[in-house]
């Protein structure tokens, strides 16, 4: 074990947060995979053993172990393996494509990996084969599956790390809980992956934020976090699980079917995901997804919640659904919803800042605006990153000169304080003079019962300067047509706002880290027009 006491200050690091859980609980649960439950106890002495084993192969501080697994338990006991070294974790996505992969694993500088074996119908064997030959700096492989290993002394498996390491001593150092410890990388807007440098601290505030905001205590048995290399699984999801000693069910997909029926045999009492995972429960009209008796609240963070979403989530499931703002660059959760505040501040907003955290909203030079005026939303608190990791000029220019976070995203606060995200700033479309926000628009598209999805882009044109195209994905077996998209739109919408033409498509093109790619969705809808548009006449396209 290791020889480091655990320590008593304010300011933890993610190590101490499960040792400290462990001296007081050893034997709660705290992860759900399958038909296993791994207690705290458990989780600590596989982590002090992986990190011995580690240890013992020359991995140590500020070294950086990237994480290739889905939602397994190994994944969070090599997270709190590499704390307990001082080293920092790069949580990746296992279904990256592999340039992706291999960019990232080079751009981090990863000296180990964690890896899963099998998964997805990928093999992740012959694929750290090769990558291990190209990338001289990726000196260990630790796999996580049942095969029979092998020839290369660089590749061990988990358990032959895991059951070395138990009992064996080592020197776990000092950390300041400012020092990064994760590399989460983020596609934003553009598609180009950067890494954003977390610290324990930036981490764990997230997470003891998000957890006092939704009221969670030893009891709770959280379900839904299916993607832990995202800032929101690891903070809140993980990190924030282990601060309040309560359990997590861990789960390798977003099947909503499996995530409700895992609920319900867990006896789940939040349910914390993606707002597409709650729209696919309720979508099955014949068999809508049911919540167990046992829940008593639904956190959806990720993506914007459309207020018929979060209308119909309360409506079937009988408990609040409260929104989370989610930035990457803050840690995660920067803002959300409180459960006992009234619907429509629920429903319409993504709540208040978490406190200690400054929100402001700004004209483009950073100049404040006045309350109920749509700006640029600025933030700053002990959630933001340390910047982008090996970029120091991308991160001198995503903060301003009072040290403010620009998120390029447009919002408004209101007289309560509540914070309202309206869309990116980059998404805003000039057309004729007139300011177009997307978000509401699309908004008002998905209220149509047979529209199930969709995204507005702005493409150039020579008379409007930009003209708006609605990409519409219909509901299965739904018929609407181009003219009444736009009559449903111009019954509540200016006539500015109306879309110019409408593009109906199957799916929508998405970065790697499944976001859907507004600049390619606009270039693939700029190319399939064809001539120039008639002279007093509004653009049409329609693939119809």
């Amino acid at each position: 074990m290791s020889r480091r006491s655990v320590g008593e200050g304010s300011s933890p690091t993610v190590s101490e947060v499960l040792a400290r859980r462990t001296a007081v609980a050893p034997g709660s649960p705290f992860l759900h995979f399958g038909d296993a439950t791994w207690s705290y106890g458990e989780v600590e002495a596989q982590a002090l053993s992986l990190a011995a084993s580690l240890k013992n192969l020359g991995v140590g501080e500020g070294d950086r172990v990237a994480l290739v697994l889905p939602a397994w338990p190994e994944f969070a006991v090599a997270v709190f393996a590499a704390a307990k070294l001082g080293a920092r974790v790069v949580p990746l996505d296992p279904r990256l494509t592999l340039p992706d992969l291999r960019y990232m694993l080079r751009h981090s500088g990863a000296v180990c990996a964690v890896s899963a074996e099998d998964a997805y119908g990928i093999d992740y064997l012959q694929l750290f084969e090769d990558l291990l030959n190209e990338l001289p700096g990726l000196r260990h492989l630790v796999t996580v599956g049942e095969e029979d290993l092998w020839y290369d002394d660089r590749i061990f498996q988990w358990e032959d790390l895991v059951s070395p390491g138990r009992g064996r001593d080592f020197a776990e150092p000092e950390v300041d809980p400012r020092t990064p410890f994760a590399i989460v990388y983020t596609f934003g807007t553009t598609g180009k992956p950067k890494g954003v440098e977390l610290s324990h601290g930036n981490l764990l505030y997230a997470a003891a934020g998000t957890a006092a905001a939704t009221g969670m205590n030893a009891r709770d048995v959280v379900a839904g976090v299916g993607a832990l290399h995202h800032a929101f699984g690891l903070g809140p999801g993980l990190l924030g699980t282990a601060l309040e000693g309560a359990s997590l069910i861990l789960q390798d997909d977003r099947d909503p079917v499996e995530t409700f029926a895992l609920a319900e045999r867990h006896g789940a009492t939040i349910v914390n995901s993606v707002p597409s995972l709650f729209a696919a429960a309720l979508g099955d009209v014949e068999n809508p997804s049911r919540a167990p008796e046992s829940l008593r609240l639904c956190i959806a963070a990720g993506a914007p919640v459309r207020e018929s979403l979060a209308r119909r989530v309360e409506e079937s499931f009988g408990v609040p659904l409260i929104i989370a703002y989610s930035l990457t660059e803050a840690a995660s959760t920067l803002a959300i919803g409180r459960h006992q505040e009234a619907a429509a501040t629920r429903w319409f907003t993504v709540g208040r800042p978490l406190e200690g955290t400054t929100v402001r909203v700004t004209e483009d030079d950073g100049t404040p605006l006045p309350g109920e005026s749509v700006g640029e939303i600025r933030v700053q608190g002990p959630g933001v990153m340390c910047g982008y990791h090996r970029q120091p000029q991308e991160t001198a220019a995503s903060f301003d000169e009072e040290g403010f976070l620009k998120t390029g995203d447009l919002g408004m606060l209101d007289d309560e304080g509540c914070l309202h995200v309206i869309g990116r700033r980059e998404d805003v479309m000039i057309r004729g003079g007139f300011n177009v926000y997307p978000r509401e628009l699309e908004d008002r598209l998905t209220a149509h019962p047979a529209i199930a999805r969709a995204v507005v882009v702005g493409v150039s044109d020579e008379i409007l300067g930009e003209a708006i195209c609605a990409c519409v994905i219909r509901v299965e077996g739904g018929v609407v047509s181009e003219n009444e998209v736009r009559e449903w739109s111009a019954a509540t919408l200016s006539a500015y706002k109306v879309p110019d033409f409408v593009s109906f498509m199957d799916d929508f093109p998405r970065t790697a880290s499944g976001g859907i790619w507004r600049q390619e969705l606009a270039r693939q809808v700029s190319s399939a027009r064809t001539g120039p548009p008639k002279a007093n006449a509004k653009p049409r396209l329609t693939a119809d």
